[in-house]
């Protein structure tokens, strides 16, 4: 592995085999992962441990959030959510005990109309063709699971295979792993990618100091299609997505309030909510196009206390006690950027949208695959950057005016 014993802006060992650049939990679990591999890793974040995972609920529904068209990232989230387990284990060893928050509770989908009661149908036969496991319940049948839920629940899905984690606990952790695994934090901004000869190597920071690297990963969310110096080529084409969350509390006189994450469509939009083990509930979220407003709304607040109020009418003697909004990293597929990138040594880990915190296990094995081996593992071979490069959009532009 590489070795570097000069002294610079930033001060000894400013060089290292890895530069992961994002501390969300994308970034750390790169960095954590590399590191394990016998790699020197460096991550450039001012907060490691921030970022969208902040915001996040922690639902872990490779079920349960499967859309039409989405079946080659299906397996993707499968293949995560079968590691989810095992990786919450190890990642509390690494971390010195930290737990994570990880509970195997369940979800269960429920349907308040008519109109929501043919979508979940047809979300039920979709799932049953991709070979998952579901159960259809009577709205009887969903009440006594869950007493709390309106009178009105037309009908659900249970999925007993979609879980949950804490993404607070789940980035702590990760930053404890990677200080334990001697990743080195510097708490600095990335500004510019180094480019040397043609190859990433390295970055300069908004400290002024520059560090170098023979590989270097994105992993900045939805920030990553704003750093300076990357090509216009290999520039992920990544984009904010706003989500407004709401956090009450659970008085123990009112436990036990919901024993697993439920979620519906209310009016056409959805609502879910996540009970935490320590009395937390999320209730969530909104989905804005609004560029890079992080702004928490009266609009926002009242459309997710509304809707939540449809499903559990209950919820409004809960106290209210956060309020948040952050930004997902959406690309034009809504599926992320894993591996390689036109430019020699730049690497992608990226553009997760509404799956990171799902997807943390597997990205966190596929990125130290790569940068071990070169090599990217089958389960990620959908999720090239590449296939987003002007040379792959012209090929298949030219394809399709062929075929017309």
């Amino acid at each position: 592995m590489r070795s570097f014993t000069h002294n610079g802006p930033g001060g000894p060992a400013a060089g290292s085999d890895v530069l992961v650049i994002g501390g969300g939990i994308i970034g750390l679990v790169t960095a954590w992962r590399a590191a394990r591999r016998g790699m020197s890793v460096a991550l450039a974040d001012p907060s490691p441990g921030g970022g969208a995972a902040r915001v996040a609920a922690g639902m872990l529904a490779a079920v349960t959030e499967l859309h039409y068209g989405e079946e080659t990232l299906l397996g993707l989230n499968l293949a995560s959510a079968a590691r989810y387990e095992e990786f919450a284990a190890e990642l509390s060893d690494a971390s010195g005990g930290l737990d994570i928050g990880y509970r195997a509770c369940g979800t269960l989908a429920v349907a308040l109309d008519s109109d929501d009661r043919l979508h979940l149908r047809e979300l039920h036969a979709l799932q049953r063709r991709c070979g998952l496991e579901s159960e259809w319940l009577t709205g009887r049948e969903c009440r006594r699971l869950e007493p709390m839920l309106a009178p009105g629940v037309r009908g659900g899905l249970r999925v007993d295979g979609d879980h949950q984690v804490d993404p607070r606990r789940l980035a702590a952790a990760l930053v404890a792993a990677c200080e334990r695994a001697g990743v080195v934090f510097h708490r600095a901004a990335a500004e510019r990618l180094a480019v040397t000869a043609g190859r990433a190597s390295g970055a300069l920071l908004d400290d002024g100091t520059e560090r170098s690297a023979d590989q270097v990963v994105l992993a900045a969310g939805s920030l990553s299609g704003r750093l300076d110096g990357v090509p216009a080529e290999v520039v992920p084409p990544v984009r904010p997505v706003k989500g407004q969350v709401l956090r009450l509390t659970v008085p123990p006189a009112y436990a036990p309030f919901l024993s697993r994450t439920v979620r519906a469509v209310v009016r056409g939009s959805h609502v879910y909510l996540v009970p935490r083990e320590n009395g937390e509930l999320v209730v969530g979220a909104t989905s804005e196009e609004l560029g890079w407003d992080t702004t928490v709304t009266a609009g926002g607040v009242y459309e997710l206390l509304r809707d939540a109020h449809e499903l559990v009418p209950g919820i409004t003697e809960l106290p209210l006690t956060e309020t948040l909004a952050g930004l997902r990293p959406g690309s034009p597929d809504n599926a992320p950027l894993l591996g390689p990138t036109e430019l020699p040594g730049l690497h992608l880990a990226t553009g997760h949208y509404r799956n990171g915190v799902l997807l943390t296990p597997v990205t966190g094995d596929v990125m130290a695959e790569v940068l071990a081996t070169g090599e990217v593992p089958d389960v990620a071979r959908p999720f090239t950057p590449r296939r987003f490069s002007p040379a792959r959009a012209g090929a298949a532009a030219a394809r399709e005016e062929s075929y017309a």
